[in-house]
């Protein structure tokens, strides 16, 4: 007999809460719990916004303000009005502070390497982690626009790059690829695009500009642990609101019948399909939209 899904959930959120410290009244052994650890975590890394801090963390105002307090009264924290606009409040870390924050990165970091050390798979754990941490986290994606050349982009294009090379039956090499110039893809030219989820990259897309009208969406791609959740679209329909800021009218596209996915979407979409407009030897199918 299956065992429940209920069950089998709910034995997972214990071993979660057992193994990170979730009930311990000293998380890392540095003398507070969880939840001020988080609020102190999140205000080192530039959530300074006390309203927006809140809610990122899904905390009620009365818990927010408890944690905050007793941070304040560590020395750890300090917090203010805002200069121009008497409502928010704003909160930063004291030297203190970013000295405790640096030593929970440091603890977290070692933890999350003995973690990962104990399982012989470790690759299929954390594919299983990604799968969940956007299962959970999907309403706090974000969309920014970045620079190509960034550290961010190329892990997007390096694992797109992977993947095609995986799934094309000639495998793929970006040097036979018509790969947009990194330029074309900046404003005012172009633009690219990532989905982040708390910082971290699952997606991403470019519009390679030629100076003109016309322009080419270049390099979608979404990590296999958030497909299924419409970041396609969300990428798309943000890719087309950049090219008609930039006075781009019309959007061209090629991909491949390997990438059936990818075809659906943009038929789906308003896509239409047209002839072939280049000689790159990968795509095959080939669309254009007038925005």
């Amino acid at each position: 007999m299956p065992i429940d899904a209920n069950a089998r959930f709910r034995r997972f959120s214990r071993a979660v809460t057992r193994e990170v410290g979730a009930l311990d009244t000293s998380f890392l052994g540095r003398g507070r719990p969880l939840g001020a650890a988080r609020v102190l975590n999140a205000i080192g890394r530039g959530r300074s916004d006390v309203a927006h801090l809140r809610d990122d963390l899904g905390l009620d105002s009365g818990l927010m303000s408890r944690l905050l307090r007793g941070l304040e009264e560590e020395g750890l924290v300090r917090t203010y009005t805002h200069p121009d606009d008497g409502r928010r409040r704003l909160a930063t870390l004291t030297e203190e502070g970013e000295r405790e924050f640096r030593a929970y990165e440091e603890l977290s970091d070692a933890q999350a390497t003995t973690i990962l050390a104990r399982y012989p798979h470790r690759e299929a754990l954390l594919a299983a982690m990604d799968l969940i941490a956007v299962a959970l986290g999907r309403d706090r994606l974000s969309l920014q626009e970045v620079d190509p050349r960034g550290e961010t982009a190329r892990h997007c294009l390096g694992q797109y790059y992977a993947e095609l090379a995986q799934r094309f039956e000639m495998g793929f090499d970006v040097a036979r690829s018509r790969d947009p110039d990194a330029r074309d893809m900046i404003r005012p030219r172009g633009a690219f695009i990532v989905a982040l989820l708390d910082g971290l990259p699952l997606g991403c897309v470019g519009v390679k500009g030629t100076g003109g009208g016309l322009a080419e969406i270049k390099r979608l791609w979404v990590a296999p642990s958030a497909r299924g959740l419409g970041i396609s679209r969300q990428l798309m329909t943000a890719a087309e609101k950049a090219a008609r800021d930039l006075s781009i009218r019309v959007l061209r596209l090629d991909t491949s019948s390997a990438l059936p996915e990818a075809v659906q979407l943009y038929r789906k979409t308003g896509w239409t399909e047209i002839e072939r407009f280049n000689d790159d030897p990968y795509p095959d199918v080939f669309f254009e939209k007038q925005l």
